[in-house]
């Protein structure tokens, strides 16, 4: 068992693409990712880490890393994982976060730990959700969904800073470009009422899936079901498109976020957590 670095998203998906499509949602976010770096590549980070594990000739595990974000890691068995430790820690001797599903994160961060004599932090503990068919809250909060405009990008700007606060620093780290290109593809929404008061986005396409983010509401427009009616109406629409399903992760610490998506019809898949690495001593 090996790990295997991929030059570019085009060869990674090209191996990896039958293996992660056979679990399709919980994958999401690595297909989400390496989809959109085929369609616009990443400049000035520097390249991606994109790796297969494999054994026999077969896939067993994957992960990536795109400057100067995380790695992702995929499910896997423990020797799987070992060899991702192993690989990672050559690439990126001083990685400062992984995130991945439990308890493959667990291990990987525990044989990080013992292997480099670093601490380990734990750090926030996601739920990844996902829906077919969406029941709309009722009563449905007054107001309607739809697509930002460019009128609406300095708004958008100082909700995604408020986003990436309240999480704690993990978010989009340049808002400005990120608003405006979001708003040019039509994949950020507003809730208006009459005015926009909560924001959604979506991206991470699989073949037939698509992920939701960046869901926020400033806190002078909570409790009024503005969040529950945007991402519900815009899972509906996202549905309707032909799609099989939307997913979502929430934050386990938030309960409200937690009741609110699955009050709609969004399901479990599994839990995903950061570990915070540390310095390599």
């Amino acid at each position: 068992m090996r790990a295997h670095r991929h030059p570019n998203p085009g060869s990674f998906l090209e191996r990896a693409r039958p293996w992660l499509l056979g679990a399709e949602v919980e994958n999401n976010l690595i297909i989400g990712i390496c989809g959109g770096l085929s369609e616009t590549p990443s400049e000035g980070a520097g390249p991606p880490y994109l790796a297969t594990v494999e054994e026999d000739g077969q896939v067993v595990a994957c992960a990536i890393r795109i400057l100067p974000h995380k790695a992702v890691i995929s499910r896997a068995a423990p020797a799987a994982i070992d060899c991702l430790v192993e690989d990672l820690a050559d690439r990126y001797p001083d990685l400062p976060m992984v995130l991945g599903p439990e308890p493959e994160v667990r291990r990987f961060a525990e044989e990080w730990a013992r292997r480099y004599g670093t601490p380990t932090r734990r750090g926030t503990a996601q739920r990844f959700f996902s829906i077919h068919q969406v029941d709309h809250p009722t009563p449905k909060a007054s107001g309607r969904l739809r697509a930002a405009l460019e009128a609406d990008v300095p708004t958008l700007v100082s909700w995604i800073d408020a986003f990436t606060a309240e999480a704690g620093g993990i978010g989009v780290a340049d808002p400005l470009p990120f608003a405006r290109e979001h708003v040019a593809d039509g994949s950020l929404y507003v809730w208006d009422d009459p005015n926009p008061v909560s924001m959604a986005a979506s991206m991470g396409r699989t073949p037939t899936g698509i992920r939701i983010t960046l869901v926020f509401t400033p806190p002078e427009h909570r409790r009024r079901g503005y969040a529950s009616a945007c991402v519900a109406d815009l899972t509906q629409r996202l549905l309707d498109q032909g799609l099989a399903y939307c997913c979502l992760f929430t934050d386990l610490a938030n309960p409200t976020s937690n009741s609110i998506y699955q009050a709609i019809g969004y399901k479990p898949v599994l839990d995903m957590t950061d570990y915070f690495l540390g310095d390599r001593v």
